[in-house]
């Protein structure tokens, strides 16, 4: 190991620069597209039904009057439904499109998304507002999972802990710049002159995806699409139908297994957090909230660079992919502890930073490290069935416990015992990092 800690951030071959550098660029436009539109979705939502008095559910007769965060929850219920869908359609055309192919489809989806909401976000309607929110975390769904499909395909395990700090810097540093540009231009720019910038950069997408489809490592495996059966534990997998194919992979094997219990128990902490947060945000703040939302997210988009630029390659090459697992959940319990203890806009809004700056950056490089090592299919159609149904079926539990908590507690005060909830989940989710870790470094040893 070489004297200077530096060295880590930048320990890449020669020859992986290229592939490392147009992988990095790809992240990062993605995630600047994304934080472009979280805040947008989320201000638009909360801001219709604040300036609504409110949301009105109507249920087989039984009424229930909900604020904008509450009724923000059952978006994200609904989102599962819209992950399923789109975890099904993935694992099928991953069958036919691999690598640079299926990168270059969603982009060109998506860019019709984009000029399609063009004509709406003016003056939307409640329909509209639910399906641009819903769009957006479809949007962030799809594209980062065909990202790392595409990545997690092209390295070895060698490889993962050398260039997997310089990709994943490329998306938190597309977090900084995506939040940094709405922070300065939230009052200035219209949804509609949004909705344009995003479909080009969605054309740029495309592009960078097909260069790199050139650059690939010698080491990297044909560009095949996936057909190759089994799992860690061995065995053919049956053909079965596209949108099972992924669920049957994750069963059979104990190690994938874990990394659902390591996303859907972060999903649920952070569905809880969010919704703290949010709710935080709804009490203490007056007038629009969009502001406010921006520069949280510029904070935390910032913090989370300089935790990718400075830690995440030293971590894990110094001290291995189960350390880095470590660090999002410690940093969740001691946001939560904050909140619990002092409920206020600021230990509200900490729990955002808490969540999201570890999350963006040493969590993802080190959870997707955990999908080096195994088949081809499970990088494709496992990896999607974890990704989009398991990861959004979790968060729709804790909206479930969520929205139990703040029927049975009608004032701001009960969401702080929210936090003891996540509590207990951490604990599990420590235990799940930890055999993860392990199963990979017994994977990955020479």
């Amino acid at each position: 190991m070489a004297d200077n800690p530096f060295k880590a951030m930048f320990d890449i071959r020669k020859e992986e620069f290229p592939f490392a550098g147009l992988m990095g660029l790809y992240f990062f436009l993605v995630i600047t597209s994304f934080w472009i539109l979280k805040p947008i979705k989320k201000s638009l939502f909360i801001d219709y039904y604040k300036a609504a008095g409110g949301f009105d559910l109507d249920l087989f007769g039984w009424g229930w009057h909900m604020s904008g965060s509450e009724a923000e929850l059952l978006a994200k219920v609904l989102n599962m439904v819209v992950a399923a869908l789109a975890a099904a359609a993935f694992a099928a055309l991953s069958n036919r499109f691999v690598r640079q192919q299926l990168a270059v489809l969603f982009s060109s989806f998506f860019v019709v998304c984009h000029l399609l909401y063009l004509a709406v976000l003016d003056a939307p309607s409640g329909w509209e507002v639910w399906s641009f929110y819903l769009f957006g975390d479809f949007f962030n769904t799809v594209m980062v999972a065909t990202f790392f499909a595409f990545l997690n395909d092209s390295v070895t395990p060698d490889a993962a802990k050398r260039i997997y700090g310089l990709t994943g810097f490329g998306g938190v540093a597309g977090g900084a710049v995506g939040a940094l540009v709405v922070a300065s231009f939230v009052k200035k720019v219209s949804n509609e002159q949004w909705m344009l910038v995003l479909a080009a950069v969605a054309v740029v997408i495309a592009a960078i995806a097909l260069l790199a489809g050139k650059k690939l490592p010698a080491s990297a495996a044909p560009g095949k699409a996936s057909k190759e059966k089994g799992g860690e534990e061995g065995g053919a997998v049956p053909s079965v139908n596209p949108a099972f194919e992924g669920a049957r992979l994750v069963f059979r094997s104990r190690y994938l297994l874990a990394v659902v219990a390591i996303v859907g128990l972060y999903e649920m902490v952070s569905t809880i957090m969010d919704f703290q947060f949010t709710s935080a945000v709804e009490h203490f703040v007056t007038g629009g909230t969009g502001q406010h939302f921006s520069t949280v997210y510029l904070v935390t988009n910032v913090l989370a660079m300089v935790v990718q630029l400075f830690f995440t390659s030293l971590v894990m090459t110094r001290f291995g992919v189960g350390v880095a697992l470590l660090v999002l959940p410690v940093a969740a319990l001691c946001g939560s502890a904050g909140f619990l203890l002092f409920p206020a806009l600021l230990t509200g809004s900490f729990l955002n930073t808490a969540d999201n700056s570890f999350n963006y950056s040493i969590n993802q490089s080190a959870k997707e490290s955990l999908y080096v090592p195994v088949s081809k299919d499970e990088k494709y159609k496992a990896k999607a069935f974890i990704d989009m149904f398991v990861q959004r079926f979790a968060k729709a539990v804790a909206v479930g416990l969520s929205l139990a908590i703040t029927a049975l507690f009608t004032d701001f005060g009960a969401i702080r015992w929210l936090s003891l909830l996540s509590v207990a989940i951490l604990a599990v989710w420590i235990f799940a990092a930890r055999y993860a870790g392990r199963r990979f470094d017994e994977m990955t040893r020479p």
